[in-house]
């Protein structure tokens, strides 16, 4: 059965964007960047909510993993920007367990906090990649939300980029 990784970029404080849903407060630059591009490569399947996919579109990015296959999960979103990808109103839990059925590689969860949440509290989520900046904002979109219970993880690795930003590997304990 294939996994679930929950690979995102956080504040030190677990904010995942601020309060305008904006990323601006995170390093784009430096090696972390390059290991984490080297990585989407390993996903052949992504799922996103909906705030996450407008985030690319209103850049101009409609098709921003154009090797894998891509999922919005949105109950409002109902214009395709993108042919290629797939905007569904099926619940998140109910996606996830049936992509998890499919042959190949993990699928990765692009955010956001809210989906992340129920995809938590339905034990879905199997890794947790984090990407923490050096940063606190102090408010902003939490990492997962008004969890209905805490979550148990299992570090698997650390790395301590040069620009500040360490990325944590977790597997969530069953």
């Amino acid at each position: 059965m294939r996994k679930l990784v929950y690979h995102v970029a956080t504040t030190v404080d677990g904010f995942i964007a601020d309060l305008r849903h904006e990323v601006g407060c995170f390093l784009h630059e430096g090696d972390h960047v390059v290991d984490y591009v080297a990585a989407l490569k390993a996903y052949d399947t992504i799922v996103m909510g909906r705030r996450t996919y407008e985030f690319g579109v209103r850049l101009g990015v409609t098709d921003p993993y154009p090797w894998a296959d891509t999922y919005v999960c949105s109950r409002t979103v109902t214009a395709e920007a993108d042919l290629r990808i797939t905007i569904t109103d099926e619940e998140p839990a109910t996606l996830i367990a049936r992509l998890k059925e499919r042959e190949g590689t993990a699928i990765y969860l692009a955010g956001g906090g809210e989906l992340a949440r129920s995809l938590f509290d339905a034990g879905l989520i199997d890794e947790l990649i984090l990407k923490v900046n050096p940063v606190v904002l102090g408010a902003g979109v939490p990492l997962a939300p008004r969890l209905a219970s805490p979550k148990a993880l299992r570090l698997r690795s650390t790395k301590v980029h040069a620009g500040g930003v360490a990325v944590h590997h977790y597997e969530v304990v069953a």
